[in-house]
């Protein structure tokens, strides 16, 4: 995004974590900003004292909040030149022990709710033929970990929504990133986790075990939000900005060891692949 000085940046979730650092550095660069959290309470201190910068309400899980979000952004300052996607939070479980609501939730915040306000702020960046939407997805997104096979699969659905995102919009001038954390020492882990503790004896060596894991280094991890922020705005001003983003020392290592695995398989059982189809 070099099309502007003042580019227009729209931040869903911006209360903690990433969203509140995004916050942070963009209007402190002078950007034109819609920080938004479903309590405007927890983000005024935000925008106070800054002319460049709105707070709105959002809930990304209902329709007339993104289509008020959106409008009030559009009323502000004309256009949305960024897009950051970033509402949403974890759910661990083991897949037996899954509870249907919970599973439910998590995918009305991190996927339905991704996607309904993507559609919302498109026809902005169409008719400007230019934008870039970032969706914060997960090293998840690319790796399942026990105790995550619903989380995991919250942004693997992302993930490939915004391959078809990509090429669908990227003619039109628009760019798409999914940002991929591994371990950053947000809420993640900490308060705004959800848990349905497993009680299965078999599974104590995995999802327990993951649960347990988790909880225990919540607040020691080795990602800095901060850096993370500067490197995601960083993108925006690229020519070339990347269609992935793996965040984090581990995250980059646990990504690439797993991507290596799976095309040694797939080349391994080519000959059973090739011979599924109809002899010539």
């Amino acid at each position: 995004m070099t099309a502007h000085s003042s580019p227009v940046w729209l931040i869903s979730g911006c209360s903690t974590g990433f969203g509140r650092e995004l916050a942070q550095q963009t209007i402190a660069r002078g950007f034109k900003v819609v920080v938004t959290a479903r309590d405007t309470s927890s983000i005024a201190d935000l925008v106070e004292g800054h002319d460049n910068a709105l707070a709105v309400a959002l809930d990304v899980t209902h329709q007339a909040s993104i289509d008020q979000a959106v409008k009030a952004a559009l009323d502000r300052f004309g256009t949305i030149d960024v897009l950051v996607n970033n509402a949403g939070y974890g759910y661990q479980s083991s897949v037996e022990e899954g509870v249907e609501s919970e599973i439910r939730a998590q995918f009305d915040a991190n996927v339905f709710g991704l996607f309904a306000l993507t559609r919302a702020v498109l026809p902005a960046m169409r008719k400007a033929r230019s934008g870039h939407v970032i969706n914060i997805t997960s090293v998840a997104g690319l790796i399942g970990f026990a105790s995550s096979g619903y989380y995991s699969a919250s942004k693997h659905a992302v993930e490939g929504w915004s391959d078809s995102l990509a090429l669908e919009a990227g003619p039109l001038g628009i760019r798409v990133t999914c940002v991929e954390p591994g371990p950053f020492r947000t809420d993640w882990a900490g308060r705004s986790l959800h848990q349905t503790p497993s009680t299965l004896p078999d599974y104590a060596e995995t999802a327990a075990a993951r649960m347990k894991a988790t909880a225990e280094y919540s607040g020691t991890q080795k990602g800095d939000p901060a850096r993370a922020a500067t490197a995601m705005i960083a993108i925006t001003e690229h020519d070339n900005p990347p269609r992935h983003l793996v965040m984090g020392a581990w995250g980059h290592d646990a990504v690439t060891s797993k991507l290596k695995e799976r095309l040694a398989e797939i080349e391994a059982w080519k000959q059973t692949s090739v011979e599924t189809d109809f002899p010539e």
